[in-house]
């Protein structure tokens, strides 16, 4: 402990301080960078959470003792990447999060014994609507929604029951397709019975009406979906051809088809005249005679027996015959039903890219496509969207240099070893932060802690060079041979060492000699306490 003091007496409080100054500055800094390497890596537990389930989830992972971080307002909750997965099970065993409405889990906790009819009606009600809202909000680009239901009753003695109608407010990203607003509409009606999606509004968070509720011809709305739908595959389709040949990106197409979505039934009959079949045939035969008898009329004339004429012939005479006969007429119905959704015609607009060639100088030059290529690139046009001039369609591909050239400089994907090392974004980060931190450490090991350290040794070489210049003659003696066993090892590095000595020693004592102008009476105190304890 005494030399320990006497060392610390002996650097004195300045360098003393600057001592400490440096080692606490290390400790803090090498702490800071031991904590940040060893904190856990954060990822995402859930997004888009609400007030309701974000709470729930903040006191539950603080029952646990887990840590986390809460990021926009609440919304975002962010833990361990290690325990992401456990948690994510373990909430979801407690039923978290709700998302943000009530289900069907509002029946499970509720007294059935003590609960009215009303109350269970709208118990029903709010958890129908809380379903379907959860639902809604598993369709991508939906980040929010909420639905009301009108789910009237049938009033007594009343002959029909009024219609149930749905309201639904949506909170989404960019903007909603047709397709999936017919698609939420479809889905809350077949979930609610009798309920018609042509009695379901949809308004987005900007209060921009999506879908009126009205009842709109359905037939029509399912024509312009067929009509989009054609038009996309077509595209895709000369997309596809085209790129194949000018190159990705290189083309652009446009096309246009006319539907005609009207319904038609014809029906026609035919008669062939030569295709004649006897149905049936009937004949009829008449004959009749009448006797002169002089118009006597006798009961022996109207006996039917009576066969005597008294030699009277038979004054007239008269036979008839009739024949019918009735045939059947060859015959042919045709009906004819052609149904909506007959392409009228169809136009494709086609632009293509020309041709870019490197020139002596390295650099890309232009060139048009030749009248040969372009009248191919027609022909495989036609072929693909089925082209039928009878229906008048049009097919008009152009050659022209688009704004943007395209770039010569291909990305070039790893191979080997480092197509292996498939790294993630959060492992980049990682490795960034750990680089900044040792860049950081390497900073204040060269520019802080390297000039204090230089500083103080060579405080210590100064006060040793003025101790030994004030010792005398016998100090430099006593010197002397320590520094004779460097000479056999090399006369050039010797000399070397004794110039600077030789220059240090010149310094320190013209300082001391400064000094002691000075201070003359500090001077003569220091040697008389100097030949005093050399007589000791």
């Amino acid at each position: 402990m005494q030399g320990l003091a006497d060392f610390l007496k002996s650097i004195g409080a300045a360098r003393f301080a600057a001592m400490i100054a440096v080692t606490a500055a290390l400790v803090g800094f090498f702490a800071f960078v031991i904590m940040r390497v060893t904190t856990p890596q954060m990822t995402t537990l859930f997004t888009d959470l609400s007030v309701e389930d974000s709470s729930g989830i903040i006191k539950d992972l603080e029952r646990q003792g887990i840590q986390f971080e809460i990021r926009n307002e609440g919304s975002i909750i962010m833990v361990p990447k290690d325990k992401v997965t456990r948690l994510r099970m373990k909430l979801a065993e407690g039923g978290l999060p709700k998302g943000g409405g009530v289900g069907y889990e509002v029946f499970d906790k509720s007294d059935a014994l003590g609960t009215t009819s009303f109350v269970q009606n709208i118990n029903h009600l709010r958890a129908l609507e809380g379903e379907l809202a959860r639902t809604i909000r598993a369709i991508d680009r939906i980040q929010a929604a909420r639905v009301h239901l009108v789910l009237p009753e049938r009033p007594l003695f009343a002959r029909e029951a009024p219609e149930p109608s749905a309201s639904i407010v949506v909170r989404v990203r960019g903007a909603l397709e047709a397709q999936q607003i017919r698609a939420i509409r479809h889905l809350v009606a077949s979930a609610v019975n009798g309920l018609k999606p042509q009695r379901v509004s949809i308004v987005d968070e900007a209060g921009q009406l999506l879908a009126d509720g009205a009842a709109t011809d359905p037939e029509q709305a399912v024509g312009d979906e067929r009509r989009i739908s054609f038009e996309k595959r077509m595209r895709k389709q000369v997309e596809d051809i085209v790129s194949s040949v000018v190159g990705s990106g290189r083309a652009r197409v446009q096309l246009a088809a006319d539907f005609d979505f009207n319904k038609i039934t014809q029906t026609s009959d035919k008669f062939d005249p030569e295709g004649r079949v006897l149905r049936s045939s009937q004949t009829r035969e008449e004959q009749s005679m009448t006797a002169d008898n002089n118009g006597q009329v006798t009961v022996n004339n109207e006996l039917p027996g009576n066969q005597q004429n008294n030699g009277v012939a038979a004054k007239d005479q008269s036979k008839k015959s009739e024949e019918t006969n009735n045939y059947e007429i060859s015959r042919t119905t045709k009906t004819e039903v052609t149904e909506a959704g007959r392409v009228n015609r169809i136009s494709v607009a086609v632009l293509v890219d020309g041709i870019y060639t490197k020139n002596d100088k390295g650099e890309l030059a232009y060139q048009d496509r030749t009248k040969e290529q372009l009248d191919r690139i027609a022909a495989l046009v036609r072929s693909a969207i089925g082209f039928d001039q009878k229906r008048g369609d049009q097919v008009e591909v152009v050659n022209l240099r688009f704004a943007d050239a395209p770039s010569t400089a291909p990305i070039a994907e790893p191979s080997g070893f480092l197509g292996m090392l498939q790294f993630t974004k959060d492992d980049v980060m990682y490795f960034v932060e750990l680089g900044v931190m040792m860049l950081l450490g390497l900073i204040v090991l060269f520019l802080v802690i390297r000039p204090l350290v230089k500083r103080i040794l060579a405080s210590d070489e100064v006060a040793a060079a003025i101790s030994g210049v004030l010792a005398g003659p016998a100090a430099s003696e006593e010197a002397a041979p320590a520094a004779q066993p460097l000479l056999p090892s090399g006369a050039a590095s010797a000399i070397d060492v004794a110039t600077i000595q030789g220059q240090v020693h010149a310094q320190s004592v013209h300082r001391v000699g400064e000094l002691a102008e000075r201070n003359p009476n500090e001077t003569v105190a220091i040697v008389r306490q100097w030949l005093s304890e050399s007589a000791k």
